[in-house]
């Protein structure tokens, strides 16, 4: 990976760059630098590739999940605003490139299966539909429950264990108040204070801008029930 974005440089010059810290390759890759966004790719390769790998279950196409990935994440570096860490930011991007191609695999195996049937869209065949969420959707949804866990624990105790209990655990406003030892106006206090830092999560913001327009983003309200 690091050949598509690297520069003709000594030794020396590549040395000096696996010293740089990573918001200096940052700030560099953003004025247009490859060789310093090589190196971004070289520190995060592993992890994109772990994450397309497991979405895709093929190396191939893996690897082109991963390409595209850092290819876009190369052209719209300069909207990365630095709120979530560059991991995370490319995690997502990862995803993304990763669900295209099985979005792009599944709609070529479904016209294969059109064109081998032989009676077209009028034809007699049909197929039962699976009401199951598909592969990519329940990776989704999975890292998505990562990520909210994540983020709740990234909450004050006295939160996280409001959360924990009244969400989690799906205990009642009053049960919750109980457990803590405090008063069912106590706990909603600790829930709305809760609810309000985990609106302010940049790792939650990134999930919802991820989903199209015309969902709720229903992470950001995870202590409203």
């Amino acid at each position: 990976m690091s050949t598509l974005f690297s520069e003709q440089s000594n030794a020396s010059a590549f040395n000096d760059l696996r010293a740089w810290s990573e918001e200096q390759l940052i700030a560099a890759a953003k004025s247009g630098r490859r060789a310093p966004f090589g190196e971004l790719c070289e520190r995060h390769m592993k992890k994109v590739s772990c994450v397309t790998r497991r979405i895709v279950r093929n190396r191939e196409d893996a690897e082109d999940a991963a390409q595209e990935c850092f290819l876009n994440a190369f052209v719209h570096l300069k909207d990365f605003d630095g709120r979530s860490s560059l991991s995370t930011w490319l995690t997502r991007i990862a995803i993304n490139s990763a669900l295209m191609i099985l979005r792009k695999r599944r709609v070529s195996a479904e016209i294969a299966v059109e064109d081998s049937n032989g009676f077209g869209m009028d034809g007699l065949g049909c197929q039962i539909a699976d009401r199951a969420p598909d592969p990519e959707r329940r990776y989704a949804l999975g890292e998505e429950e990562r990520i909210l866990k994540q983020a709740i624990q990234s909450l004050r105790p006295a939160l996280r264990e409001a959360v924990k209990i009244q969400r989690l655990e799906e205990r009642s406003m009053r049960e919750t108040a109980e457990i803590m030892g405090i008063s069912v106006s106590a706990a909603k206090g600790r829930l709305f204070h809760a609810k309000v830092a985990l609106r302010k999560s940049s790792t939650l913001r990134l999930i919802c801008v991820a989903r199209s327009a015309d969902e709720t983003c229903a992470l950001s309200d995870a202590c409203q029930r």
